[in-house]
């Protein structure tokens, strides 16, 4: 082995169990902007920066155990699709995502870091230029490099650096009315209540880990669709809609993001016969705070809030049937959220998990980890992005769209909020789910209806 691979920063857990066979992930996020794309002016750019941020300046060692520096040189990173605008024609959405979908299955070059970008100046329905950066997951999950994304670039209004805001966790404040026994009462039940949850939770855990399948419907794919080209598409909502119901309702966020894809997707499977179990994996952020620190915190070599060491992933069945009310579908996602955010299965599994790599390695933390995905359906995520509307060196940014390949799941969803606009990501197996658009319809049918529910009943 090499000095330099010797002196390398060990991978985590979770990095190396992302390299493995049936769990090597990529994160793929397409950004929209409002003007064509100078691709000299990208290559600046990010001549001027990558340096700084050490996980896109690392390539693997040859053992594929530790991060080692290396020279980069940007054009081995940087590829510009050239396509005459005039052959492409209305056609600019189908080229983009014939584009990125050809990217799923050419795998990253593990002799440099693993990360590129692709420029496309194709003028599709709300962007003039569309961007594709691609990184392997083993560099940062969604939060840090959404971070990454915001720490090298503006705001289009006032040329600061972007901002995204870092939510302190709530903590529960006794009214001075409440006695000293009642919040005895109160803090025994409490107690019994996270332990049986975090007992339940563990149970339906290691029996999903095992044995325990989703049914197999039109969401779910078969063995070996990590294998398969994947295809993406997005769509953007206002904010607003989500806000509104969430205060209508008296809920979170995520809580409406929820009650809309149960709605969806029980929209979409309403011609599947029998009884359906459908599993959802939620990935829970357990770093000190919620939302996004600095970057020097969230991937910097040694860091207690690096990725890989405070987030693990959940399962909870989604109900999936056809309700008349769709404020049904709201009531329902508050009720999970709101147990399992009573559990402590997050911390337990991920304590285990790390538990099993250190001491029986990362292959049969892999295994566990394809199994779970495997014997599930989907996949949903939420992130923060920043608030006002950015800008990578004079090209403003109408969307970002993240989404991730590489997995055992046919279907994932992710919801980003940008700039007052939540963007809806999907990303899909074809050969299962042969349009995505027809999902990104129901979750934005699926949301109007809701609210339309809650105007219908004066609650808004």
């Amino acid at each position: 082995m090499s000095t330099g691979e010797e002196d390398g920063e060990p991978l985590s857990p979770m990095a190396r169990v992302f390299q493995l066979p049936g769990n090597d992930c990529c994160i793929i996020t397409v950004i929209g902007c409002k003007t064509k794309i100078n691709a000299d002016v990208i290559r600046s750019g990010l001549n001027q920066n990558v340096f700084k941020h050490p996980r896109f300046s690392r390539k693997l060692s040859r053992d594929g155990l530790s991060w080692i520096k290396t020279q980069v040189n940007i054009e081995d990173h940087i590829f510009v699709a050239d396509k005459d605008q005039n052959e492409i024609a209305e056609d600019g959405e189908l080229f983009v995502e014939d584009y990125v979908s050809r990217l799923t299955m050419i795998p990253l070059d593990k002799a440099r870091p693993l990360w590129d970008i692709h420029i496309l100046n194709v003028k599709t329905s709300d962007a003039d230029a569309v961007c594709v950066i691609r990184s392997h997951h083993s560099l940062g999950d969604g939060t840090s490099l959404m971070s990454l994304l915001a720490a090298c670039t503006q705001t289009t209004s006032h040329r600061d650096k972007a901002t995204i805001p870092a939510l302190k966790r709530r903590k529960r404040v006794y009214k001075d009315k409440i006695s000293w026994f009642v919040r005895l009462i109160q803090a025994i039940f409490s107690s019994v209540r996270l332990i049986w949850n975090t007992f339940v939770d563990l149970v339906l855990l290691l029996a999903i880990a095992v044995f325990l399948k989703d049914t197999k419907t039109p969401l779910k794919g078969d063995v070996g669709v990590e294998s398969s080209p994947k295809k993406f598409c997005h769509r953007t909502v206002s904010l607003d809609d989500f806000r509104v119901i969430k205060e209508a309702m008296s809920m979170t966020i995520n809580d409406v993001l929820l009650g809309v894809t149960q709605a969806a997707l029980s929209r979409y499977l309403n011609n599947f016969p029998g009884k359906i179990r459908l599993t959802a994996g939620v990935f829970v952020n357990l770093r000190p705070d919620n939302g996004f620190q600095p970057l020097a915190d969230m991937m910097a070599k040694n860091s207690k809030c690096r990725w890989g060491n405070y987030f693990s992933s959940i399962s909870f069945p989604i109900s999936i049937c056809l309700e008349a009310d769709p404020l049904v579908y709201l009531s329902k996602a508050k009720s999970a959220m709101d147990r399992k955010k009573h559990s402590l299965l997050p911390a337990l599994a991920f304590s285990s998990t790390e538990f099993i790599f250190n001491t029986f390695g990362a292959k049969l933390g892999g295994t566990l980890l394809k199994r779970l995905v495997s014997n599930t359906t989907t996949f949903i995520s939420n992130m923060i992005g920043p608030t006002d509307e950015i800008s990578f060196h004079g090209h403003p940014i109408v969307y970002i769209a993240p989404s991730v390949y590489g997995h055992a799941h046919a279907l994932t969803i992710h919801f980003l909020s940008y700039a007052e606009k939540m963007v809806i990501s999907i990303a899909v197996d074809p050969n299962v789910i042969p349009s995505p658009h027809q999902l990104c319809d129901e979750i934005e049918d699926s949301l109007k209806a809701i609210k339309a529910a809650l105007l219908e009943r004066g609650l808004l």
